[in-house]
């Protein structure tokens, strides 16, 4: 068939990061995010253009899904900061303001982008030894046998999100919530190949943040569950409830048209038959000595009474969602076929009992041993609860992270201008022979340098939104942040009375450098002081794992833009 229109050329563009169109697009995206950034960021309204769901959130996870881009170099800087956060959950506007930063800084610079890309890995890999060295003065270590530091890393995921509209004592609650339903995950006895158990979220909107609840084991939501009647399963000689986990349907509509021709015999009607080899699947579970039936779609009423008079529950329409917490609680496998039912299948649980939540009624499945639990998470409306759910994922997440790496980063900012007080130190001391290796002088290594520094810092100063000084300390290099309405002439010291992280109290004398508005000259600063790490009860700290990758994320990313040299688009 011959074309209707002819096929036009690629669109060739050259040097894309030179174009107006481009840094204009750069700009906006890093001030939306900036602007969200930190306890005190700004909310943001998405939704299309033709209407319909309204999300309202300061997430980057929401943000970047939702946020239509258009150009392709911002393409690549949004989808590598989506892959970091679908990989750690959190850090990810960090990742994304820390990127937006270096391109900018480094495109001002007067120095060929290959000869950056190679000075900004070294000044990554500085960064990534310091971070990973018993030196280093931001890092935090987690010990397990106390909740204090693991509290401070909850908190400090929960009061970052203003969407989820929580105060103090709110923020105090699911911190405690949060954690224990993490350690009901964790398996109480290690073996070679130990997996995590899971928190299932359940949602009980219109409610107080309080009534928050965890239970340990499942909750299925059962609409037509009758509160006035216990239940009371049939139980083995072993005092267990043997449970039996369906994944297919047991509605009695198992013929469909998509699963081939059947070939029936006349006088045979197919309803019937179904339903004669759903009461004889019933049949075998009460001879099993079933006590529980978990369908993961419908129960055919007929069954359903059959088992009820039987003294065996019958739960359906659980949902796919619930599978695999419901095998790995119960050690049953669900059965695909009721042509095929083998008693090797079979869970056991210890109890079964109701329990209602505002106006949900549910079916409590109590495990053997606790790696499964539930989190009855209530907000006061959807909006709330949506960002809240994400928040409380996140934080289970970093939680997850931080057992393989027991470590944690400082927070509000202090990490970063405590880093960028290293690489200042580290960049002034670089010996002759690095500079050799990295073929560049010491005025471009410099450059660069600074550049870098200006980004992290900037990061830094993304989290003041009231109009405020931001200062850095000269001797351990945290972030203070200056009360808005005071002049760049007041006395410091009688402005500031903790850092961004709450870990050091100005009861020193402090030289101070403001961060906001410096000129982009070096800064000469000598190496920051370790400063002795005691967790305090208002102490913010970033998860180590997801920070350390947005580091790298950011800076590669970064890196990759600058190098562009052209995009071919296809115009067809």
């Amino acid at each position: 068939m011959s074309r209707l229109e002819a096929e036009k050329p690629s669109l060739f563009i050259s040097e894309p990061l030179t174009k107006d169109t481009v840094s204009q697009s750069l700009s906006l995206l890093s001030r939306i995010l900036r602007s969200c950034y930190g306890p005190a960021g700004r909310l943001k309204h998405l939704h299309n253009g033709g209407g319909g769901y309204v999300c309202t959130t300061s997430q980057s996870a929401a943000i970047l899904s939702r946020l239509p881009v258009s150009h392709h170099v911002l393409r690549v800087l949004t989808s590598s900061v989506q892959n970091h956060v679908s990989r750690f959950s959190d850090c990810g506007l960090f990742t994304a303001i820390l990127c937006c930063s270096l391109i900018e800084n480094f495109k001002r610079l007067n120095v060929e982008s290959c000869t950056v890309v190679k000075i900004s890995k070294h000044l990554l890999s500085l960064c990534m030894d310091y971070l990973r060295s018993e030196a280093c003065g931001c890092r935090v270590s987690v010990d397990f046998s106390s909740v204090e530091t693991l509290l401070c890393l909850v908190q400090s995921i929960l009061t970052s999100k203003p969407a989820c509209m929580l105060n103090k004592a709110e923020v105090d609650h699911l911190s405690v919530l949060i954690l224990k339903a993490f350690m009901f995950t964790v398996p109480c006895h290690v073996e070679n190949n130990a997996v995590l158990g899971r928190c299932v979220i359940v949602p009980v909107k219109g409610k107080r943040v309080v009534d928050s609840a965890v239970l340990p084991g499942l909750l299925i939501e059962t609409p037509e569950i009758q509160l006035a009647k216990p239940l009371i399963p049939k139980r083995t000689c072993s005092n267990v409830i043997k449970v039996a986990v369906f994944s297919a349907s047991m509605s009695g509509d198992g013929f469909s048209p998509e699963e081939g021709i059947t070939i029936v015999h006349r006088g045979i009607c197919l309803e019937m038959s179904e339903l004669n080899q759903l009461l004889k699947v019933g049949k075998q579970l009460v001879n099993d000595e079933v006590g529980l039936v978990v369908c993961q779609k419908v129960i055919h009423p007929v069954l359903k009474q059959y088992l009820k008079e039987n003294r065996v529950i019958a739960v359906d329409r659980a949902g796919l969602s619930l599978m695999e917490p419901l095998s790995q609680m119960t050690g049953s496998k669900p059965i695909a076929s009721i042509h095929a039912l083998s008693p090797s299948c079979y869970g056991t649980l210890e109890d079964v009992c109701i329990k209602s939540f505002a106006s949900k009624h549910f079916v409590h499945l109590i495990p053997n041993d606790t790696v499964v639990c539930s989190l009855v998470l209530c907000n006061r409306n959807e909006t709330a609860w949506d960002e809240l759910k994400r928040a409380c994922e996140t934080a289970e997440h970093v939680l997850q992270l931080t057992i393989k790496e027991p470590l944690a980063l400082l927070g509000g900012g202090c990490t970063e201008t405590h880093l960028a007080s290293y690489i200042r130190h580290k960049s002034g001391t670089l010996s002759t022979i690095s500079l050799k290796d990295l073929d560049c002088s010491q005025t471009q290594y410099q450059l660069v340098a600074d550049g870098f520094c200006h980004s992290l810092e900037s990061v830094a100063c993304s989290l003041n939104h009231d109009g405020g000084e931001i200062l850095t300390d000269m001797v351990y290099g945290h972030c203070w942040f200056v009360p808005s309405g005071f002049s760049s002439a007041s006395d410091w010291s009688d402005l500031v009375s903790k850092c961004g992280c709450g870990m050091n109290s100005n009861t020193k004398n402090l030289s101070w450098r403001l961060l906001r508005g410096q000129s982009v000259s070096p800064v000469t600063q000598s190496c920051p002081e370790e400063l002795s790490v005691k967790v305090a009860d208002s102490l913010v700290l970033d998860s180590f794992a997801a920070k350390c990758s947005g580091l790298q994320v950011a800076l590669e990313t970064a890196n990759l833009i600058l190098d562009l040299y052209c995009v071919i688009e296809d115009q067809n």
